[in-house]
Formats: C-alpha cells, structure tokens, sequence
C-alpha cells in the first residue's frame, strides 16, 4: 500500500456503547464532529481497534444503533478519503459489512505501511510482546473460526447481552481496580515497546502506531523510531496527525482540534 496523501490522521479505542446508551451517544456525537473537521484535509483515516466495545457479525445481522456513526463514515469515504479499520480484541469478529458498506479496508494482524515517504508498523497493539499468556490464548481461541461460528448459532438479543455483561462485569471491577490497572496500562506500554525493539532487530520502521493500551504517549525506540500509543476517545478524546513525514499527538476533546499535552513516557 504505497500513498502519497496529504493528512493522515490515526484514532483508536473508541468504545461506543459503553458505560450506557446516553454517554456514548455523546462521544459519538463529538466523534462525528470530529470526522466532519478532518474531511477536508484527510487523504486517509486509520481507525486502529475497538471502535465499539462489542461487534459481532452475523450473516444477516448486525448490532443496531450507530447509524449517525456510518453515515459519517460513509460521507467521509464518498469524498474520496480512504478508511481502514483494524480489529481489535473489542471487536475483532468484525468481517465484511464495513468493506462492503463504507469501501473500507479491513485489517486481521499488523501491517507494515508506507505513507509520506517513511515506513509504520500498525497494530491494535493487544498481545504484543512477552507474558499475558492467559489473554493471549483468549484471543486465540476468539479468532478460532469454529467458535465464530458457534457463536454465531446464538440469537443476537441473547448473544449481545451476554456480551453487554461480562463488558459490564469487568469494567466495574476495574474501576475497583484503578491503581492495578495504572500499572498493567504501563506494563502493556513496556510489552509493546520490548515487541517494536524485536522487530526492529529485523528491519527498520520509522514510526510504531498502537492502540489497546488507552494511554496516549510515544517512545523513541531507537535513534530513529519512535513508538506512538495513540490514546482513547473515552477520556482524553486523542488521536494522531501525520503529514510531510511528521506525526503528532492531537486532542479534541473541547471540540477543537489542537495539540495534546498530557503524553505520559514522551522522550
């Protein structure tokens, strides 16, 4: 995939449907402000994991709500601006309704780019690097197509609210939780940052974009890379801006586009 855009921005771990209807409404609500903001200078939007904290597609179904949300998208992708989505571990069971919808492209595993003349390593970023054994046979066997299609022999009123649940279940017990999950979110910060020092013991990557870990910093990996964690749209509203080969951290969580300063681990 060789570009030559103009502004490329990168967003990830949107969440939409939690905590409750309401609130997320109202992320979507800026979010889609935000998307009619970069419409006119975006080439290319990378939307990097967990757009929705559940998705799950089924043959002829698929989750309701978000129609504010798609018709956003799909204006952005009438005007000649190029979308691509990652799966994340929120909503990796997202197959072909947005490639065949919004002309999306549509990414299962990390993916090695280049835009404006340098080389990126994209990911969601969940999994990387050592230990976390225990979430990386979950995911494994998430993305075994038999228990796809096993949960897909679910009707969706019971298989949405089973997932609803457990989403539930276990973001109030890490709100019980906030100094553990301060350490695991630096943690899955260091895991990603030992992963993106192997890789480049294989070959150079100018920039590494991840998402997942909801902490918006960057990391210079080495003399020439640095490592971006972009952030998350539930409180800090960030996302990253490239063009002429730079990129940068921005926020627009007050309704304005400027430049974020609350990076944690910014070398």
């Amino acid at each position: 995939m060789n570009h030559q855009p103009k502004t490329i921005y990168f967003v990830s771990d949107m969440h939409f449907g939690i905590p409750d209807r309401t609130s997320s409404q109202i992320r979507e609500e800026i979010f889609i402000k935000w998307l009619d903001a970069i419409s006119e200078e975006a080439s290319d939007l990378f939307i990097m994991g967990d757009m929705f904290d559940f998705w799950f597609e089924w043959k002829h179904v698929v989750p309701k709500g978000y129609i504010r949300l798609f018709g956003a998208l799909a204006a952005l992708s009438d005007k000649g601006i190029q979308l691509h989505f990652f799966t994340g571990n929120h909503d990796m069971w997202m197959f072909s309704y947005l490639q065949q919808e919004l002309n999306a492209n549509i990414y299962r595993k990390d993916t090695i780019v280049k835009l404006n003349g340098k080389k990126l390593y994209l990911s969601h970023g969940d999994g990387l690097g050592p230990g976390d054994r225990g979430y990386k046979f979950i995911k494994k066997l998430f993305r075994n197509r038999f228990a796809q299609w096993l949960y897909a022999r679910m009707h969706p009123n019971f298989a949405v609210g089973l997932a609803n649940f457990f989403s539930r279940t276990s973001r109030y017990s890490n709100k019980a939780k906030n100094a553990i999950n301060i350490v695991r979110e630096q943690r899955l910060t260091d895991n990603q940052e030992v992963y993106a020092k192997t890789v480049l013991t294989q070959q150079h990557i100018d920039f590494f974009i991840f998402g997942h870990q909801h902490t918006p910093c960057s990391r210079k990996v080495s003399e020439t890379s640095i490592l971006f964690n972009i952030g998350n749209w539930i409180n800090d509203y960030t996302f990253l801006k490239m063009n002429n080969g730079n990129i940068s951290h921005y926020t627009y969580k007050s309704g304005v586009m400027e430049e974020f300063s609350g990076l944690k681990n910014d070398d």
